[in-house]
Parts: structure tokens; C-alpha cells; sequence
């Protein structure tokens, strides 16, 4: 039963690649969203919506992107590695770095208030961005997680 799912999901998977390429390369001028992560899996549901995470993309494209990268990858190889200044580079937050040890309420707090209190440069968000925004933002970058960190995240509370 389970290699019989496995070939239907394989199956389906083949058929859907090419469509997504194809709209990939449209001339759309839509925001792209990582495709494989945008709700999780039937056994990982997500606590954003596509919807939010869309928009995250073009709030995170004006404000976070120029520190943490176009797709949340980080700009440097070791972000734990202190700058000549002796701060912290920003991080990546695609999954690859510390960010899903974070819950919501903290990812907040560091967009509110800034990257000070943990070594960093990031300015505060508090009055540049409202409420909405900013979970968008964060929606953004958590659908580069992947099921598994996802999962991680949410077993120690994240969405709290």
C-alpha cells in the first residue's frame, strides 16, 4: 500500500514538474513562492497561507532580502562567524541557520525591536512594518523549511 502511494505521489510529482517550469518562466509578474513548501504536506500543515506567504515574498523582497538574501539563503558562508565590527552577519532563515528554534513571538520581537540584543545590526521593524507584514514575512521564509524543520519547530512550541 505505502510503495503503491509512493509511485501515485512519484507519478504525480512527474506530471506537475513541467507545468511548474512552465509557469516559472512565464512573464508573469507574479511573486514566486517556493512550490514544495507553500502548505506542507498533508502531514504538516502550515499556520500561514499561500496567500500570506505571497505577500511575504514582496515584504520580504523590500526590507529583509538585502541582509538575508532573495530566498532567505544568507549572504555569507558562516553566519556564526562575527564581523571585523564584532557583530553577527544576519543569518540565514531559510531553515539553515537558528531562526526555527524561534518561536513566532520571538521572530517578532527581533522584527520589532531589532538584531542588538542577539549581536547583530538588523534594525527594528516596529514602526515600518504592521502586524500583517510581518507574519507575512516570516510565512515567507518558513516555507523554505522543510517538513522535517517545520515539524521540529512546531514540536517545541514555534507557532506559540
Amino acid at each position: 500500500m505505502k510503495t503503491t502511494l509512493i509511485r501515485i505521489f512519484s507519478f504525480l510529482v512527474t506530471l506537475a514538474l513541467p507545468v511548474l517550469l512552465l509557469t516559472a518562466c512565464s512573464d508573469s509578474e507574479s511573486v514566486s513562492v517556493p512550490q514544495t513548501e507553500q502548505t506542507g504536506t498533508a502531514s504538516t500543515s502550515r499556520w500561514y497561507s499561500n496567500e500570506q506567504a505571497v505577500t511575504g515574498a514582496e515584504v520580504f523582497a523590500r526590507n529583509c532580502a538585502v541582509c538575508h538574501g532573495e530566498n532567505a539563503e544568507g549572504l555569507v558562508s558562516d553566519w556564526r562567524q562575527r564581523l571585523d565590527d564584532g557583530s553577527l552577519p544576519p543569518p540565514p532563515l531559510n531553515g539553515t541557520a537558528h531562526a526555527w528554534h524561534h518561536p513566532n513571538a520571538v521572530l517578532l520581537q527581533v522584527i520589532n525591536n531589532g538584531g542588538a540584543a542577539f549581536g547583530g545590526k538588523m534594525p527594528a521593524f516596529a514602526e515600518v512594518l504592521d502586524e500583517s507584514e510581518k507574519l507575512a514575512a516570516i510565512a515567507y521564509f518558513q516555507n523554505f523549511w522543510s517538513d522535517k524543520i517545520y515539524a521540529q519547530w512546531t514540536q517545541i512550541g514555534g507557532s506559540n
